[in-house]
């Protein structure tokens, strides 16, 4: 890297950030640390560029969900959320306010190196980071929407982009490389690089709806991903 990765640690516990912070500057990351909700707004208004968020989601006054919505109606910057062990209802609400990921505390650090390298790979082919400029463009139309597999972008019938994570894009181009094909939950998030499920994990189910609200023309009856009872989900093209 030829300029380090800037990652904000928010978390109330000193000794957490203190850890966090030491292992990923060992990792050649730039770390900078906030004790809260407060910190974080400071360190975003100032426009500082921030590549990921690792943010906790119980802490006192200001919590997690709160800023994790807070940072998505302004920016799609990677977030992973740290929750409690076996806290599922606070990854299922985390993941509803655009999370990328999670993780349970204690952490374990290799996880955490692999899930932050994953996520800004990700990122940065999401930003046109990758040699794509002379390939030709791929549009593939999804309802009323369209996605730029060279961009990894997704754009509205007007033109205008629609922000979407590195996951969701994952997930759109998995359903689009294999149309009126059945995708199970466990497949789709294999396909998605998402290797933290745990059986009858329904996150899928959540970005599935999240995905819908976006392309969808009537995410109450979708034409565009549909469900398939019992089995999972299938992509019927336009």
């Amino acid at each position: 890297m030829s300029e380090m990765d800037h990652i904000v640690v928010v978390d109330d516990e000193q000794d957490i950030r203190d850890t966090l912070q030491e292992y990923l500057e060992l990792k050649q990351f730039r770390v900078t640390p906030a004790m809260g909700g407060l910190a974080l707004r400071e360190i975003v208004a100032s426009g500082e560029t921030i590549d990921l968020i690792i943010l906790d989601i119980s802490m006192p006054g200001e919590d997690g969900l709160s800023l994790a919505r807070y940072i998505r109606e302004g920016s799609d910057v990677p977030i992973i959320m740290l929750t409690a062990v076996n806290e599922v209802m606070d990854r299922i609400v985390g993941l509803e306010m655009g999370a990328d990921d999670y993780l349970s505390k204690p952490v374990d650090m290799r996880e955490l190196f692999a899930r932050v390298k994953s996520i800004l790979r990700r990122t940065r082919l999401n930003s046109g980071g990758g040699d794509l400029a002379t390939t030709p463009k791929q549009r593939v139309r999804m309802g009323s929407c369209h996605l730029d597999l060279d961009a990894h972008q997704l754009f509205d019938k007007d033109g205008s982009e629609i922000a979407i994570t590195a996951m969701e894009y994952d997930l759109l181009r998995a359903f689009v490389e294999r149309p009126n094909r059945v995708l199970t939950r466990d497949q789709l998030l294999e396909l998605a690089h998402h290797k933290n499920w745990e059986p009858y994990d329904r996150s899928i189910d959540i970005r599935i709806a999240r995905l819908r609200r976006k392309i969808e023309t009537d995410p109450a009856k979708p034409q565009v991903i549909k469900t398939v009872r019992g089995m999972g989900y299938t992509y019927a093209p336009a």
